[in-house]
């Protein structure tokens, strides 16, 4: 019997160590070192093979420039995260929330894939979970194999009898090898099951998709070095209380990490969303209504529509209430102390409630111009036109500034038929674009007050 002994390992990073430490010295993050048992030939570290079979080095000037084949998936979002589809041999991790649809995402683009041996390894669910989940999407495909395993060396074994050429394996997590005495999901066996992965489609060619858990701060489950391993780290987000779902590639060797996909939840599977704007917006848009305007934003590089609603109304209690939903509240406090001391606007005895609609959370600092405009509207109790649009990032001495990916902004909001924008001065100097929207420039928030409601 192979003799063992006890190694602690950071959670966060995969560092490890003899003893317990209060702080890792590799990372710096506190109280993330737990306790495994692994075997003496493991704790003397294994001589491993490289990631692929070379016999000798070569000349940086010898290697052919070849562009890397590519295996172009059935749903054009994902293809666009991807930059393209799949590459041969890639390590593609995918994580998210549970019971945010990540394999209903995988099982349905497989299931479209015709012209390949796909296996697909459950760790998780059985096969006939599978086969309903199949049914209720409408697909099924012969050439795609089902394996529920949880054995690493299992999955091999039946990987050399399937040869497939597309291998999906849900969750990493659920995956252990013999050789590690760990359980399950430990940061040992997470780490050795992924670089076994990796080795084997970097020999093989064959791209490997992998699904992950996420932890309770929404980072992936396991060391950190999971994604240092893998070629491509995609985040599959949303809330599950509203019906849209968005991927965005968090680090990708093959393309750029700048484009999300957007889907929607229905009945049989996940549907794309090819124009987020009109999902985004309210549908009664006839109807005029203060404390509501549009606001331009982007994802990557991809423009979309946003509504923010606000709701401006006298404190009931006292103390005035700040309540945000989609939006950071440290930045709406920055926008009322502005909104106080620069245009004059008495807000202090005010509750200041504020939404961006669908449950989007927003980030881009281009959307301020949207909040306080929506936020004025609503304590004026004066609509703002609907066919309106403010793009802007608001200053702390009230000036508008500039923000990027002006003209494809602008261009979004022109497609969907405004008639007006409002935008930071100077921003569209040097752009050559031929818009037939009315372009409001505004330089101050006071100036943008004035345009408006004049």
């Amino acid at each position: 019997m192979a003799k063992s002994k006890t190694l602690y390992f950071c959670s966060n990073c995969g560092h490890e160590s003899p003893k317990w430490l209060g702080k890792c010295p590799n990372c710096g993050e506190w109280n993330t070192f737990v306790e495994e048992r692994v075997s003496a030939k493991e704790a003397k570290g294994n001589k491993r093979r490289g990631l692929v079979e070379s016999s000798r080095p070569i000349r940086l000037s010898e290697i052919e420039s070849l562009d890397e084949p590519r295996l172009p998936l059935p749903s054009k979002e994902l293809n666009r995260v991807l930059g393209g589809g799949l590459v041969a041999g890639s390590l593609t991790l995918i994580g998210g929330e549970p019971g945010i649809g990540k394999s209903t995402l995988l099982l349905q683009n497989i299931l479209s894939i015709r012209n390949r041996t796909i296996l697909y390894v459950s760790g998780e669910e059985s096969a006939t979970q599978l086969k309903l989940r199949a049914d209720r999407l409408g697909k099924v495909a012969d050439n795609t194999f089902i394996l529920c395993e949880t054995s690493l060396e299992g999955i091999f074994t039946q990987i050399e009898n399937v040869q497939p050429q597309l291998l999906v394996v849900d969750s990493i997590q659920t995956i252990a090898s013999a050789d590690i005495e760990s359980a399950a999901g430990s940061v040992s066996q997470v780490r050795e099951c992924a670089a076994a992965l990796l080795r084997y489609a970097k020999e093989s060619g064959v791209p490997v998709i992998l699904v992950g858990h996420i932890n309770k701060d929404g980072a992936i489950a396991g060391p950190k070095v999971l994604e240092h391993i893998v070629d491509t780290v995609l985040q599959f987000e949303g809330d599950r209380q509203y019906l849209y779902r968005i991927i965005r590639a968090i680090k990708n060797r093959f393309g750029s990490t700048n484009e999300i996909g957007i889907y929607e939840m229905v009945e049989r599977g996940l549907k794309e969303v090819s124009n987020p704007s009109e999902m985004l917006l309210s549908e009664n848009r006839d109807e005029e209504m203060s404390g509501i305007t549009i606001g331009v934003t982007t994802e990557g590089v991809r423009p979309f529509l946003v509504e923010i609603q606000a709701l401006v109304s006298t404190a009931a209690y006292g103390t005035p209430q700040r309540s945000v939903t989609g939006f950071d509240q440290r930045r709406l406090n920055m926008l009322l102390a502005v909104l106080e001391k620069r245009a004059r606007f008495r807000l202090g005895q005010k509750d200041v409630f504020l939404n961006v609609a669908g449950g989007l959370k927003i980030q881009d600092p281009a959307m301020d111009l949207a909040v306080v405009a929506a936020i004025m509207s609503s304590n004026f109790d004066v609509s703002i036109p609907r066919t309106t649009a403010f793009i802007g990032e608001v200053g702390l001495s009230g000036e508008i500034r500039t923000v990027t990916r002006i003209d494809q902004r602008v261009a979004e909001a022109q497609k969907l038929g405004f008639s007006r924008v409002f935008v930071p001065k100077g921003n569209l100097k040097g752009v050559k674009s031929n818009f037939t929207i009315e372009i409001v420039e505004v330089g101050k928030v006071e100036e943008c007050f004035r345009r408006l409601f004049e």
